[in-house]
């Protein structure tokens, strides 16, 4: 189904007449720029964090992920990793990498696999937006696509507020998919939002064929991961729905609160 989807999605962009080989420049001329930003924040337990970075090491790997960028107008991605948490903390982990093979694809998964672990505290999708576009717009690359990708397990309480940085990301062209991790977790603390899918639905995610993939189990996110990335690179407007990769469908009928997260860490702040 995967390997169908990616060739049909290549066929459709080979015949849109957008970009030819012809006009390739491939120095500087990729199929797909894509910053992954992951969050760090000290309500992603340490397992969380290592769970979240193995979907990522895995996936990046995977011959289905490999087959997707092979069959790009232009066979090659660029990708970033950047990990944040509040408003002044987004580290870039990894800078612009070309993966156009296995060779380059698990130089990229080496170099990840030797960086620490670190945390930090609150959690601001907006910086982790605003930085992710600053990093898209200065990398000296060309592309037809430019995407972020967020995963993280809690709601923006911390630095702009998250609907107008996806926004103004969204004026630019760039299209914000979303792989919020909703782990069962007794007594957590940290936890703030029950239908954090929902959330990145209505609060987070924006642009043509944006999606979100929600993490439910810790066996979910090794393909979860891969799904996303084959999605992303391959420039497929997901189909629901699909068997493999459940729809998110918020819980209520209203609207998601956009500012829950902020609401939540201020009756916390005068509580105490």
């Amino acid at each position: 189904m995967i390997r169908a989807l990616v060739l049909a999605a290549a066929l459709t962009l080979a015949t849109a007449g957008t970009v030819t080989p012809q006009t390739r420049q491939a120095a500087t001329e990729v199929d797909l720029q894509l910053v992954l930003a992951v969050d760090i924040s000290y309500s992603m337990d340490p397992e969380e964090q290592r769970l979240q970075r193995e979907g990522y090491l895995q996936a990046m790997v995977s011959p289905d992920v490999m087959d997707a960028i092979r069959r790009g107008l232009i066979g090659k991605i660029a990708v970033s990793y950047v990990e944040w948490a509040g408003a002044h903390e987004q580290q870039v982990v990894i800078g612009w990498r070309i993966i156009d093979g296995p060779e380059s694809a698990q130089a990229f998964v080496d170099e990840l696999r030797a960086k620490p672990y670190r945390r930090a505290f609150r959690t601001s999708i907006s910086g982790a937006i605003n930085a992710s576009v600053s990093l898209l717009e200065s990398s000296g690359l060309r592309s037809q696509r430019r995407v972020i990708d967020i995963s993280g397990d809690g709601s923006n309480n911390n630095g702009m507020l998250v609907e107008p940085a996806r926004d103004a990301a969204l004026a630019k062209g760039i299209v914000i998919n979303g792989l919020p991790i909703m782990l069962f977790r007794p007594n957590n603390r940290y936890a703030d939002v029950a239908n954090l899918d929902a959330y990145y639905q209505d609060c987070v995610v924006g642009g043509p064929g944006s999606f979100v993939i929600p993490i439910k189990t810790p066996e979910e996110f090794v393909p979860a991961t891969r799904r996303k990335l084959i999605l992303e690179v391959a420039g497929i407007v997901p189909l629901w729905p699909m068997p493999d990769m459940p729809m998110v469908v918020p819980a209520q009928s209203e609207r998601t609160d956009c500012l829950i997260g902020e609401r939540i860490w201020r009756e916390r702040w005068e509580r105490n």
